[in-house]
């Protein structure tokens, strides 16, 4: 694409606070100017984070000004998600600053676990190495890490890489007809190796506090090992043997919500016979259109300028004079909720109504009019 395509689309997120300095990706810009940027940079932060323990605390739940988010804003304090980023030290400037600027901030908590400490970004350090062959020492140490340091302040546990886009107000619908307390975990799921199948990392995966606690009981009895450097298999193991359920992620309509490829190689691109998905993947693929829920959750290998444009995407762009064709039913603790909610407000209303008739009934009839 175009860089001047994307600085274009980059500046209509200002409604949601996407800081200006990804420009900087595209341009040089004079040190004057660069200082300036920086500082721009943390005012946006300070206004949409509150850095404590080595994570971010999202401050507020961002939409657009005038739009009605009163489903969303309502999941997002029921349905409460910690997002753990998988990254390292060479990606936290070339990666993981957009996962910061874009789809993160609508977490309620993220952590970027990284090998080594930065108190700045910030990242927590898992002492572990670099390398494919580390994935899954950091992606243990992470969920210890996560139950340790959060356990009481969220409900679900999401483990996403950086180059992963994730929608989480999808997400957060996906997991809002589950309770935490349910020992299972969604994901892409792929079926080779274990008999309930696993969750495939790149797509991203989703633990209950449940799921996690027994992970974790996992290997303090010593019934999960480290099995394999292959992350998403050997964690979708140990949630075999630990008696979590690998649960189906697929929409109403049975179309995927979680991808493991970026979107245009879902929507036009034809895998190969030979290519190994086809052998992987648990339930029938679906190419082209029909491929990916309109409650789409995530798509892996997304690099810095698609991030921004996926986003877009997600919250900005709309055809104009269309109500969504996808209605799926609206979670029941929800519905519950605002049925009490309606409930009140008609009980106040006819309290009203009920004042209002009486008044009417102690005034005399007009003049001229016939009883």
């Amino acid at each position: 694409m175009d860089p001047r395509l994307e600085l274009s689309a980059l500046q209509t997120f200002t409604e949601i606070q996407i800081p200006v300095w990804f420009s900087r990706n595209f341009s040089q810009q004079p040190e004057g100017l660069e200082a300036l940027e920086e500082i721009k940079m943390l005012e946006e932060e300070a206004k949409n984070w509150k850095k404590e323990r080595s994570a971010l605390f999202n401050l507020n739940h961002p939409h657009h000004t005038g739009e009605d988010s009163t489903i969303a804003d309502a999941l997002y304090k029921q349905v409460r998600i910690l997002c753990w980023v998988m990254t390292g030290p060479n990606n936290l400037q070339t990666k993981a600053r957009h996962v910061k600027a874009t789809w993160s901030r609508h977490c309620n908590i993220v952590v970027f676990m990284s090998s080594v400490d930065d108190p700045d970004f910030p990242a927590v350090g898992l002492n572990t190495k670099e390398g494919r062959d580390q994935l899954y020492w950091k992606t243990i140490r992470a969920f210890h890490y996560a139950l340790e340091k959060h356990g009481n302040e969220a409900d679900w546990f999401l483990k996403a890489d950086d180059d992963t886009y994730v929608v989480v107000d999808n997400l957060r619908w996906l997991l809002s007809n589950h309770s935490p307390d349910e020992p299972v975990y969604f994901g892409r799921r792929f079926k080779p190796y274990t008999k309930q199948g696993y969750m495939s990392g790149g797509a991203g995966y989703v633990l209950s506090k449940e799921a996690l606690k027994r992970f974790v009981e996992g290997f303090r009895t010593k019934v999960c090992t480290h099995t394999s450097s292959v992350e998403d298999l050997a964690l979708g193991q140990c949630m075999e043997k630990m008696g979590v359920l690998a649960g189906d992620s697929r929409d109403t309509l049975h179309r995927e919500t979680f991808h493991p490829f970026v979107p245009d190689q879902h929507l036009t691109g034809k895998f190969p016979k030979s290519f190994w998905y086809w052998n992987y993947c648990y339930y029938p693929i679906v190419e082209g259109p029909q491929c990916c829920s309109d409650l789409a959750v995530s798509f892996h290998y997304v690099d810095s300028s698609l991030m921004y444009l996926l986003e877009y995407y997600t919250y900005h762009l709309r055809a104009f004079g269309y109500r969504y064709r996808y209605q799926p039913p609206e979670p029941t603790g929800l519905q519950d909720s605002k049925s009490s909610d309606r409930g009140a407000e008609h009980s106040h209303v006819d309290q009203k109504q009920e004042a209002g008739l009486q008044e009417v009934e102690k005034k005399p009839p007009p003049p001229g009019n016939k009883l």
